[in-house]
Order: C-alpha cells, then sequence, then structure tokens
C-alpha cells in the first residue's frame, strides 16, 4: 500500500505543473524609409583667398623720391597720389623741350620763305635747279626738326606726369617698399595694391576630378578660421595646363565675402559632382547607412526590407556604388518608399517577424 501511495503522490505532482509553450519573441527594428537622390560625391580641397584686383605698383621713370603720401593698410581712391619723384629735373627738361621746339618751328619758318621763294625764281629761270633743290631739302629738315622736337616735348611731359604714383582703382595698400629719398628706376616694384572689387579662392585640383566640374557652377566655401560662416562660390577660371604634381589651377570667386575676410586667409571649397560610382551609373541612387549593410558568404552585399501586410522583413541583395560621408549609395536592389533595418542587421534573419521601433519614443539613461 505505501509503494501504491508514493506512486499516486508522483503522478499527482507532474499533472499540476503548467505546461512550458514556445513563444517567439517579436524584435523591433530601427528602420528608415528610403528614397532616391542623384550620385553626388562632395570633394573638398583647401585654397589660398587672393584680391580680385591685385597688382605691384612701380614709377614708369627714375629719380629721386621726394613725398609719400600712403602707408601700409591705407585705404585709397582711384587716380589719388601715393608718391612723388622730385620734380625739378623733369620740370627742367620740360622747359628745354619746349624752347628747342620754338627753336624748330622759327627755323620751319625761314626755311618755308626760303623753298617758296626759290620755287618762284626757278620759275623764272632766275635761280639753277641745284639752288631750289637745296632749299626744298632745307625745308623738309626743318619740317622733320618741328617733328622731333615735338616728340621730345610730349615725351618729357609723360616723364613729368610719370614722376607722380596714383592709384589704379579704389583698394588697400598692402605693402610698401618704398621711403623718401629712395632712389628709384623706372619698372622697380614700389607698392602692392589690392583693389576692393572681391575676392577670390585660388586652388589646385587634381587631374582625376578635373572633368567633373563646369565652369559658372555654384560650389560651396568654408573658413577654418572662421568655423561659423560658409559663403557661395562661382567657378570662374579652369586651367588648361597641370602645373605642381599633375594639379590644375582652379579660380573660385566668393560671391558674399564678409568684413573679415583677407587675402591670404585659407578656404574650403566644397566640389559637388555625379560620380559615376563602381559600375559608372549615372542614374538615381539611394543613400543608407552603412550600419544597413550585411555581407553573405561570396562578397554578397544585402539589406534586410521590411513588408508591412506580413509584418516580416527579406533580405535582399543590393547594388554598391560608392561611399559618401558614412552613407553608401545603393544603384539597385531596392524601390521608393520602401522601409529597411539600419541597425542589429546581424541579429536579424530572413523572413523574421518584426516590428517598426517607434521613433517619437525617447530613452533616458
Amino acid at each position: 500500500m505505501r509503494i501504491l501511495f508514493c506512486i499516486f503522490c508522483l503522478l499527482l505532482t507532474a499533472c499540476s505543473e503548467p505546461v512550458k509553450e514556445n513563444i517567439e519573441v517579436i524584435r523591433a527594428i530601427a528602420w528608415t524609409k528610403v528614397a532616391p537622390t542623384h550620385n553626388l560625391q562632395v570633394r573638398r580641397l583647401s585654397g589660398v583667398i587672393h584680391a580680385v584686383e591685385a597688382t605691384n605698383l612701380s614709377f614708369q621713370a627714375g629719380g629721386r623720391v621726394e613725398l609719400v603720401k600712403v602707408k601700409l593698410g591705407d585705404t585709397v581712391k582711384a587716380g589719388e597720389v601715393l608718391a612723388q619723384l622730385e620734380q625739378r629735373s623733369f620740370l627742367l627738361k620740360k622747359q628745354s623741350s619746349a624752347a628747342n621746339l620754338q627753336k624748330a618751328k622759327a627755323l620751319l619758318v625761314e626755311a618755308k620763305n626760303d623753298y617758296e621763294r626759290y620755287a618762284k625764281l626757278l620759275t623764272k629761270g632766275l635761280i639753277s635747279q641745284s639752288d631750289y633743290d637745296k632749299s626744298k631739302s632745307a625745308f623738309e629738315t626743318a619740317l622733320s626738326a618741328v617733328d622731333l622736337a615735338t616728340t621730345e616735348l610730349e615725351i618729357s611731359i609723360k616723364d613729368l606726369q610719370d614722376s607722380v604714383l596714383t592709384a589704379p582703382y579704389h583698394g588697400k595698400i598692402t605693402k610698401r617698399i618704398l621711403e623718401p629719398s629712395m632712389q628709384i628706376s623706372p619698372g622697380q616694384s614700389v607698392f602692392e595694391i589690392e583693389g576692393d572689387n572681391g575676392l577670390e579662392v585660388k586652388i589646385m585640383m587634381p587631374e582625376t576630378l578635373l572633368n567633373n566640374i563646369v565652369k559658372s557652377s555654384e560650389v560651396s566655401i568654408q573658413y577654418p578660421a572662421f568655423s561659423l560662416q560658409h559663403s557661395i562660390g562661382i567657378i570662374t577660371e579652369i586651367g588648361t595646363r597641370a602645373q605642381t604634381a599633375n594639379a590644375f589651377p582652379i579660380t573660385v570667386l566668393i560671391t558674399d565675402p564678409f568684413l573679415q575676410l583677407r587675402a591670404g586667409m585659407t578656404a574650403e571649397v566644397d566640389f559637388t559632382f555625379n560620380a559615376g560610382g563602381i559600375t559608372q551609373h549615372q542614374g538615381l541612387t539611394f543613400r543608407i547607412p552603412i550600419t544597413a549593410l550585411g555581407n553573405k558568404i561570396g562578397q554578397e552585399t544585402f539589406v534586410y526590407v521590411f513588408d508591412s501586410e506580413t509584418k516580416t522583413i527579406e533580405q535582399r541583395q543590393v547594388k554598391i556604388e560608392g561611399i559618401s560621408h558614412n552613407d553608401v549609395l545603393i544603384s539597385a536592389g531596392l524601390s521608393e518608399g520602401e522601409i529597411i533595418a539600419i541597425a542589429g542587421i546581424s541579429f536579424l534573419r530572413d523572413g523574421q517577424s518584426v516590428n517598426l521601433f517607434d521613433k517619437q519614443i525617447k530613452t533616458f539613461n
């Protein structure tokens, strides 16, 4: 009886235990809805800011410096006098040239009168042909002397004008290599001036990118010295000959410069272009996070696409064109408006039931 009682107790205990059921845990996935975009890539290149108008200034005449009217950093207007050479020698040369011209004109009048008189005498047979020819030659020589004296006077006037150096346009003096009493040679650089007609960035572009840019197109410009400032630029010049390390010179006009910008500062220009990618695809692409990609054996790349009707995910192979700013450019395998998983790919499987993570819910540590 005791044995039967024990067996009965064991049966009773077994019947009282609950039956375990296998319940699948439905995972919530981080997701995004894909949309097509142009296959654009951005390359940032550094350059140096220059003034649109900038030149070296020099006297076209030589002499001793008498007066310097501007200092480094001064703002000047077009036509404003910057410096002047001693005027005495130029004035004396002008007076001498003017006197020589008057003398030549007086000799011309005398030679002309003789020539006209000899011409009349020749018609009457009162002088020989040789006397007439001499008077004609003297008259022509006097004409040439007047022309020469006139030219010398014009040169002396120009030298006098060139002894005064003026600003060619509105701008700022960025370099001064001139002091009073210095002896200056013609063409010797004495000032550098930058015009106030704008700033531009000069860049050296690698040959591999040259065919991707177009003249007159817009670009974005950033400044390391002013992290909160940016500008829009326009490509104005594209070099046709490579310079250092097979790089081509590119000029970008800054359309909206601000007051703090100075020539010589560094600027970074973003060039955006339609890149063909790995397969040279020229159509639209889908930009997705790199964390949305998975890899199979054999280097096949896939994503998980969410089916809103069955609440499951499908593993689908995609074609990659390139990577831009931690995003992957997909040219095939996706359609506009589809939802894909973007995190935890290694924990998902094809056909798995999932929910979409509510993006409105905030978590706190």
